[in-house]
């Protein structure tokens, strides 16, 4: 992504991507409503001229950054997401069982996900 640009929109519950100023992908998520919180992806989506450039590991990849940053961990119910995970463990915390099983809970309640 040579002019790439992330923005997060935590009231829709999207962390976008534009390149050169275009709308290429998105995170759909959602701020698990627990103790402790956590940021759940449910799906990673890169619009189909724009895939194989790395959009989604860049998205997926910031995603944790702004948790990190937060303080909170990410329960990747997305499957790229959680594939990325595994390829990446030093950036990505394994959750615990707990909050994964909360996460797929609470996933049912955004159907629009």
């Amino acid at each position: 992504m040579a002019d790439s640009e992330l923005r997060d929109d935590r009231e829709k519950g999207r962390l976008e991507a534009y390149d050169d100023g275009e709308f290429v992908g998105h995170i759909a998520y959602f701020t698990l409503d627990f103790h402790p919180a956590a940021l759940v992806p449910v799906h990673t989506i890169v619009e189909p001229a724009h895939e194989g450039k790395g959009i989604g590991s860049t998205l997926v990849r910031e995603f944790y950054a702004m948790a990190a940053r937060e303080g909170v961990p990410v329960v990747p119910l997305c499957p790229y997401a959680a594939k990325w995970a595994q390829r990446h463990p030093d950036e990505a915390p394994v959750p615990s069982a707990e909050l994964v099983t909360e996460a797929e809970r609470q996933a049912k309640e955004h159907p629009g996900l």
